[in-house]
């Protein structure tokens, strides 16, 4: 591999502080967008919704679990995913491995859940063996396909009102998701960056196909690269899956 130029202690502060410039740029961007998105409209969700819990039915305005706000994220973690029963689908799993210590989300009056169309005692059997934590509820009816994550991943938020009036204020799918998963965050700090195909990256830096390098955090040792979410729709400007490049892989994993 073929090294940037190497330079004294001074040129390379000089060089991160060009850089710290723009970081600042791009945190401001992000301040501005943050702002707007707290202006954005909101919706009333006017249809009821059942959910199977660990001890029972639950509402959607139950998952809030009396706090102002609730963050949904729909899980690929189900028959007919991954290598089921064994796991569900990897990059699900990858972002389940990145739910943080829920203690803090809830002080500022928001529940954070994931959501999946598997059994409770599936999902159960599956939270002991990856060792996640946080809440998990079972999806009985069309929540997921009225919100935009029948097909893929997507996160929803929403809020009650002193009425219990529940609104949907966004809905982010896609690499939208990037933010909760730490790995690519750290990853994007070092000098190789994520290691992936579409990065634009000096010549010779090591890279592999998206996707592939993932697995089950369970299952490094004995990882085969490989990975497929399904042809992507051609008719379907928000569908970012992308082609597959063998047409005798494995089945699509979401």
């Amino acid at each position: 591999m073929k090294t940037p130029k190497i330079v004294s202690a001074g040129e390379w502060d000089t060089a991160l502080h060009d850089m710290l410039v723009k970081e600042k740029e791009v945190q401001r961007a992000r301040d501005a967008l943050a702002a707007q998105r707290r202006r954005m409209p909101w919706t009333p969700v006017e249809k009821e919704f059942v959910f199977d819990g660990p001890d029972g039915k639950l509402s959607l305005l139950d998952l809030f679990n009396g706090r102002r706000q609730l963050i949904v994220y729909r899980a690929f973690i189900e028959p007919g995913t991954g290598d089921w029963p064994e796991h569900g689908c990897t990059g699900c799993s990858l972002m389940a491995d990145h739910v943080p210590n829920l203690a803090h989300l809830n002080a500022r009056e928001t529940t954070f859940v994931y959501v999946s169309r598997a059994t409770q005692s599936d999902l159960a059997r599956m939270k002991k063996k990856m060792g996640w934590r946080h809440p998990w509820y079972s999806i009985t009816d069309t929540f997921d396909e009225d919100f935009g994550v029948k097909d893929w991943h997507g996160t929803n938020a929403f809020i009650r009102n002193d009425e219990d009036r529940i609104f949907r204020t966004y809905m982010i799918s896609g690499r939208g998701d990037e933010v909760f998963v730490n790995t690519w965050n750290l990853l994007d700090m070092t000098a190789l960056g994520r290691q992936e195909e579409w990065e634009d990256s000096p010549p010779g830096y090591p890279q592999s196909p998206p996707y592939e390098w993932w697995s089950w955090s369970d299952t490094y040792s004995e990882h085969t690269p490989w990975r497929w979410f399904g042809d992507p729709d051609p008719d379907d400007p928000n569908d970012q899956r992308p082609p597959r490049k063998d047409p005798e892989s494995h089945d699509a994993c979401c």
